[in-house]
């Protein structure tokens, strides 16, 4: 993988302090001659599928939405499904009560997983507990591995106990190192991520990073407002760990006009360029392969704070050889900016320029998107959360007494309608998938850079 699990004083102090204290049962590990090596990058092709299978925070459909986003308008030619398999509260067990239904049912080439928020038990290290999610994290990636899928493995995010305590949330000093216990389960997940050979993403590092960096100047600063669930900008964070740790980074496209021969000529990645003119300034027509990766409104800051647009969305024009002074750049006829000649030289990033039609367009796309996942998806996994209450009122009534027959057949009636509903909404998530992937097309536009008045 691209980054590792930071080595933090937190995380060795967490797991020196537990390992030492009790001895913790887990896999043997293989020998170094079966060493594996990780998956360096999540390879999608079209028809490909992926699974975002995790707990509330998976279930808030945020940073599943802006890594749809991003395929959405840096790959627009590849049809790829996305399958959001968060449900509000759960740990590993529940995933792999539901994991036939909601995972394996669609056929995912991947399957990210987030989980163990919950599993942790907001406490402080308990042996018992890590036991069990290491059994059932354990039992979830053989299943995974099962059905002929990658498996990603992301740690748990970040639990930030300064935020509870803006709240005046009741918060029991133990939980104060909460965050500790999850840097812990994070670094076993680690291991079995390299023993098994599967991909990583590092979840819990960078927005406990960002975080510590920002409280420098500002104390009250989180992007966890209750403690839990990051909010949009802190999700906006975790869609960037995962494009640095598990997908392909790339740039957007780059157009380089410069001298060759003794005239002006240009280059493009990521595009093809047509009827170059040059005079006092040039002129060409270019058609994108891709579009910038645009966020809707709420995620802007998170966005900023990640420098997402500049890492993992470049969009840059360079124009050398000009005379000097200022000149307009033109998109369409429309002058999107006005830019000293040394400025064009170097390179002008033009990926969170609101002016331009490819921002434009892939913010079209981004709220598309956004739609389907508050329309669609959004209760569907609504749904998921009350088959999942369903099955526990149930699990709790003996199978042998006259009152189960009853329930049973009371939850069979309930369980064919919310398969219906199911259907229903993923008819609506594929209609806006059909507009998203009608609204993505990059078309051809006019380029003129010219001597501003």
């Amino acid at each position: 993988m691209k980054r590792f699990l930071a080595t933090s004083l937190l995380t060795l102090a967490a797991a020196a302090v537990s390992l030492a204290a009790e001895k913790v049962a887990a896999p043997v590990p293989p020998a170094p001659s079966q060493f594996k090596p990780l998956v360096d990058g999540i390879d999608l092709k079209d028809g490909d599928t992926v699974v975002f299978l995790g707990d509330s925070i998976t279930h808030q459909c945020l940073y599943t939405q802006y890594i749809e986003d991003f395929f959405y308008t840096r790959y627009p030619k590849v049809h790829i499904r996305f399958h959001n398999a968060g449900v509000g509260g759960d740990r590993a067990k529940d995933a792999l009560t539901r994991f036939d239904e909601d995972v394996a049912a669609y056929k995912p080439k991947y399957v990210t997983i987030l989980l163990g928020m919950n599993d942790g038990t907001y406490r402080d290290f308990d042996k018992a507990v890590f036991d069990t999610y290491q059994q059932d994290m354990s039992a979830l990636l053989d299943k995974i591995a099962g059905i002929g899928a990658t498996a990603v493995p992301m740690t748990p995010t970040m639990f930030d106990s300064r935020a509870k305590r803006m709240r005046n949330d009741n918060l029991e000093p133990r939980n104060t190192y909460y965050n500790g216990v999850l840097s812990l389960f994070g670094s076993w997940l680690r291991e079995q991520a390299q023993d098994r050979g599967l991909g990583f993403v590092d979840m819990w590092s960078p927005l406990n990073d960002l975080t510590m960096a920002t409280r420098k100047k500002t104390p009250n600063f989180t992007m966890i407002p209750d403690g839990v669930h990051p909010a949009a900008p802190g999700q906006v964070v975790m869609a960037t760990a995962m494009l640095e740790d598990a997908f392909a980074r790339s740039q957007c496209t780059q157009i380089v006009i410069d001298e060759k021969a003794g005239k002006l000529a240009p280059t493009a990645n990521g595009g093809k360029i047509s009827d170059f003119n040059a005079g006092d300034g040039v002129s060409f027509t270019f058609t994108a392969d891709r579009l910038p990766w645009v966020l809707p409104p709420d995620a802007v800051d998170g966005y900023k704070i990640a420098h997402a647009g500049h890492h993992y969305s470049n969009e840059r024009v360079s124009v050398r050889g000009l005379k000097p002074g200022k000149y307009d750049l033109k998109i369409d006829g429309e002058t999107i900016g006005t830019y000293p000649a040394g400025q064009l030289a170097f390179g002008v990033e033009l990926e969170e320029n609101a002016k331009t039609p490819e921002y434009q367009q892939a913010l079209k796309v981004a709220l598309l998107n956004k739609e389907r996942n508050d329309v669609a998806y959004h209760p569907l996994r609504d749904q998921y959360s009350q088959l999942k209450g369903k099955r526990r009122d149930l699990a709790k009534i003996d199978p042998n007494s006259p009152e189960y027959t009853a329930k049973k057949a009371e939850f069979d009636q309930w369980y064919e309608g919310q398969k219906s509903k199911v259907a229903e909404l993923l008819a609506k998530a594929k209609d806006f998938e059909q507009q998203i992937y009608a609204a993505n097309q990059p078309p051809a536009h006019k380029y003129e850079i010219t001597p501003a008045p």
